[in-house]
């Protein structure tokens, strides 16, 4: 069985055992994709519409890397925004002598001390987030741990729109148009009803009805669809088409989309030197340990979405990998889904 048969074979194992419903697939270089596939139905009904290489995901922690670091990518390069600038220069209530220290780039590495999430359930505004953010206690010393927090991305998603001068959707847009990356914020009305579905987690006053096109996380929700932790929607071809942006200038490629030089790709997947951690500024990187399996190369990058989406790149092997799922969907666990991507990955190892 080839490499690309046995990948499939482990997907629709996955999908049989009902871990998701649907699944589609790009695995790709930097010359262009090699294999797309798409398998599953939309949802668990068995009347549900097949899955397609247009289905739009609810690609949700995706959102971090590809959305919010990339716009905090393209601040730094302009100038407009400094890695180093204390989180305190932009949210009133972040005091107290162990927050002060704290900067954009412990938000990026998940090194700041927040917890992942807040203890209620998230309030309504802006001004709200910041406050809860704001007075939560950290759970750890700054840098002296790395504790993955959706909180940190809400913040980094409030800092990029009022440093940029524009909503974080707008300075995504801006610059997906330039990497031909139609990765989006919120779907059209026709986009929605191709969408596959989510269920609303239990704490989701949505709770009881699909939903389709429309953002899982309730986080996410509250704050209107836009948010730095979670909210883009897109394809396996649109991930992949970012992902193709970032492998080319993560091998050197000066003739790439701003802001994806290759001087700000290294910085950017560079992992941190908090201890023990294998996070980089948004990216999280190669252990053998991880959803990415045992078989990529030390330089691969990546990160993964609450709804069982994954993107995973290989600069060293010239490989990026796609692997969109809603097992948000009534699906299987978050060890399950583990377990099938290590799986996709092993299975191309040798791509």
């Amino acid at each position: 069985m080839s490499a690309y048969g046995a990948a499939r074979q482990i997907v629709d194992e996955a999908i049989r055992a009902r871990v998701f419903p649907a699944a589609t697939i790009e695995l790709g270089s930097s010359s262009g994709p090699m294999w797309s596939d798409a398998l599953g139905a939309l949802t668990f009904e068995d009347r549900a519409p097949a899955a397609a290489l247009d289905t739009p995901f609810d690609l949700a922690s995706l959102t971090k890397p590809l959305a919010t670091t990339t716009v905090v990518m393209e601040l730094v390069r302009t100038g407009a925004l400094r890695l180093d600038e204390p989180v305190s220069a932009f949210v009133a209530d972040w005091r107290g002598t162990d927050r002060t220290a704290v900067t954009v780039r412990d938000l990026l590495e998940h090194a700041s001390g927040l917890p992942a999430r807040l203890v209620d359930a998230p309030p309504g505004t802006r001004r709200e987030f910041e406050h809860e953010i704001g007075a939560i206690p950290l759970e750890y010393a700054p840098r002296s741990a790395s504790i993955y927090s959706d909180l940190g991305f809400i913040l980094l998603g409030f800092i990029v729109a009022d440093r940029g001068g524009m909503s974080l959707a707008d300075q995504f847009a801006q610059i997906a148009v330039r990497l031909k990356a139609d990765t989006t914020y919120g779907l059209s009305p026709d986009r929605r009803r191709l969408a596959a579905a989510t269920l609303p987690m239990d704490e989701d006053p949505r709770r009881g009805r699909l939903l389709a096109g429309e953002v899982h996380d309730n986080y996410a929700a509250a704050l209107g669809g836009v948010a730095g932790h979670a909210g883009l929607f897109g394809t396996a071809a649109s991930v992949g088409a970012f992902a193709r942006a970032v492998l080319r200038a993560a091998r050197g490629a000066n003739d790439v989309a701003l802001p994806l030089t290759p001087a700000l790709v290294s910085t950017f997947t560079s992992r941190t030197t908090v201890p023990g951690s294998s996070r980089a500024l948004g990216w999280d990187t190669m252990l053998p340990t991880s959803s990415c399996g045992t078989r990529m190369s030390r330089r691969a990058f990546g990160h993964v979405g609450f709804t069982g989406t994954s993107l995973w790149i290989d600069p060293e092997r010239d490989r990026y990998f796609v692997l969109l799922t809603n097992r948000a969907c009534g699906g299987g666990t978050l060890d399950q889904m583990r377990t099938v991507r290590r799986a996709f990955h092993d299975a191309l190892g040798d791509l």
